[in-house]
């Protein structure tokens, strides 16, 4: 699973700069995204994607959950509800049909309104993104999380390290 790595950069030349450098580490180029305030010049630099900048996949996930649970009760009340037309359901099938209908809706529905919703692990960054730093996302495997972390301390020290998500820790010491 890829975790997010958090760096903020003082301008845009410097995150130019930390984009090469991290293209030379080999960090994939589709894997590094940069967030600024709205109307900086970013040049060819890759800005955040949809799902980095809002909170589209939570939603979805939620979304789907509900959706799920909301269609297997519609499933039971199917089955309960007699109805006329037709007289012998199949349990199963109806069922296992309104759940995936549910599932489907809800999580298309929740992700259409979560990407009006800004990302909520963005909110600590809004005062410097605000100011004209640059926030940079990288997405990396859990294994490479130390190596590009070194990398940037090493090559950039005026890039302040600020996490990773979707953990901080070791799971087990």
């Amino acid at each position: 699973m890829n975790r997010r790595l958090y760096f903020m950069l003082p301008n845009v030349e410097a995150a130019r700069v930390m984009m090469n450098d991290l293209l030379l580490g080999r960090v994939n180029a589709d894997r590094i995204h940069f967030l600024a305030k709205s109307g900086t010049p970013m040049g060819d630099l890759p800005e955040a994607s949809i799902s980095e900048r809002t909170n589209l996949i939570e939603g979805w996930e939620i979304g789907m959950g509900m959706g799920a649970l909301l269609g297997l009760i519609a499933g039971l009340l199917t089955l309960w509800i007699p109805t006329w037309w037709f007289t012998e359901p199949v349990p199963i099938i109806v069922v296992f049909i309104c759940t995936a209908v549910g599932l489907v809706a809800g999580g298309f529905w929740t992700a259409l309104v979560a990407t009006n919703i800004p990302n909520t692990q963005l909110k600590r960054f809004e005062g410097q993104i605000a100011q004209g730093k640059v926030l940079m996302i990288v997405r990396t495997p859990f294994h490479r999380i130390k190596e590009v972390r070194e990398l940037v301390v090493k090559r950039h020290p005026e890039a302040t390290y600020k996490g990773v998500w979707p953990a901080d820790h070791v799971m087990f010491p």
